[in-house]
């Protein structure tokens, strides 16, 4: 007999409202949706279409107006802030388009930060991950002497050392160019398929959102049928 997939996250009823100079503003309205544990989803739509604001919620960086997220088996918003946080520390990855790497902190230290802040060893996780993302000769080099191509697999690697059950991943190739955000895009996917990590991505990008085994399209707030 199959099992059921086990479900990573539960979107139930998601609003988001703020105000602005006519009164409110719907960012988002009443989203629904489950994401199954391994799996890859794109959510695209057009500028102003709410997709950062959806990613925001999920991973709980943001509070809505109404409704409930549950990650990795937890109400997200029952939790206060510093527990959010502690959830993102034990399950959450994340990949930026603007790489968001520590620039005092070499490639190395970087990687390793997120296991330092966790408890867990870190040097030698750090150096077999920036070795499998190719960067094993730029260990000790700080991000303003890398390319953007090797700033975001720093990130990469910063995101998957931590073996996280979820990794969100905001315009992940909005400030490369075409082959190194290709190039960048395969590390993310193997990585996402050899630690079965759940993948979840806001893209403008059609070709990144195919890859994907499922497309969540946002138009004015909802999602489109």
């Amino acid at each position: 007999m199959s099992m059921e997939p086990t479900v990573a996250i539960e979107v139930k009823g998601l609003s988001k409202q703020v105000a602005d100079a006519g009164g409110t503003l719907t960012i988002l309205d009443g989203i629904d949706f489950t994401v199954h544990d391994g799996a890859a989803v794109a959510i695209t739509g057009s500028s102003g279409s709410g997709k950062s604001t959806l990613l925001g919620l999920l991973a709980g960086l943001d509070v809505p107006t109404s409704g409930s997220v549950r990650l990795a088996g937890q109400d997200l918003f029952a939790l206060d802030e510093d527990g959010r946080a502690r959830l993102r520390a034990r399950h959450v990855g994340f990949v930026f388009q603007s790489f968001q790497l520590l620039p005092n902190l070499t490639a190395l230290e970087n990687v390793m930060l997120p296991l330092e802040l966790a408890g867990r060893p870190a040097r030698r996780p750090a150096l077999d991950m920036l070795e499998r993302v190719g960067l094993g000769a730029r260990l000790h080099h700080y991000p303003r002497t890398l390319s953007g191509g090797e700033q975001q697999r720093v990130s990469l690697a910063r995101a998957f050392v931590v073996r996280p059950a979820l990794l969100f991943a905001d315009e992940p190739t909005g400030s490369l160019d075409a082959a190194t955000g290709a190039a960048v895009i395969d590390q993310m996917f193997d990585l996402h398929r050899e630690q079965g990590t759940t993948l979840v991505l806001v893209t403008h990008d059609p070709q990144l959102a195919r890859r994907c085994g499922r497309q969540l399209v946002l138009q004015g707030g909802s999602l489109a049928a």
